[in-house]
């Protein structure tokens, strides 16, 4: 009967044994789990200065100066970061424009010329005309030189490519007459129109945008 009892009753451990428990205790895995992260004392940290910056007791006046203060000090980093990185780019616009010359177009430059090239191939002058000048276009566009927003004839472009290409100015008149003629004119487009506006193309390829020179102080 006696033993019965002594085995139901806890044992009570000295110190040492109670450690050892408390210490296989707290290697299972689910404590680790609720321990903060890095990120958690950083942000905790990060709260901390700021409650205790505007919890603190100040002379009578003294909070809306620490408040200017304050928002001072950030335009300042700002403004300091600005230095040093500049202005955040927006994203490029996209060189695909989804119009060209009032008609939809998504076609990149290359593929423009390999479809003016296709119909070239086959004697459809008509579309090699158009699809090469378009090429042309296109490729102007993709580089940076000139800017075909949508509803841009072929004639305004024309002149501003020639503006920053002068020394094809004249044939980049001429090769817009081309595309004119044939597309809304109707006129037949002929072997020599395309390997006119061909020749503008390849050579506007190889062509540098002329820089104004920067004016002396």
């Amino acid at each position: 009967m006696g033993e019965a009892l002594t085995a139901d009753v806890p044992l009570i451990p000295d110190g040492d044994e109670a450690r050892r428990w408390a210490e296989t205790e707290l290697c299972d895995p689910a404590y680790a789990i609720t321990e903060p992260t890095a990120l958690d004392r950083f942000a905790y940290g990060v709260e901390r200065f700021f409650r205790d910056l505007f919890a603190t007791e100040l002379p009578e006046g003294w909070g809306p100066w620490l408040a200017i203060g304050v928002s001072v000090l950030i335009v300042a980093l700002v403004v300091v970061a600005l230095a040093i990185w500049g202005m955040p780019r927006t994203p490029a616009r996209s060189r695909t424009a989804t119009d060209l010359f009032g008609d939809p177009e998504q076609r990149t430059a290359a593929q423009l010329r390999a479809a003016a090239a296709q119909h070239a191939d086959r004697g459809e002058w008509d579309a090699a005309v158009v699809e090469r000048f378009r090429a042309l276009a296109r490729a102007l566009d993709e580089r940076g030189i000139v800017d075909v927003t949508p509803g841009a004839t072929v004639h305004a472009f024309a002149r501003d490519a020639g503006a920053a290409l002068p020394a094809l100015a004249e044939r980049l008149e001429r090769a817009a007459s081309a595309f004119d003629d044939v597309r809304y004119l109707r006129l037949p487009g002929t072997p020599e129109l395309y390997r006119a506006v061909a020749a503008v193309d390849d050579d506007a390829v190889v062509s540098s945008p002329r820089r104004d020179p920067v004016p002396a102080p």
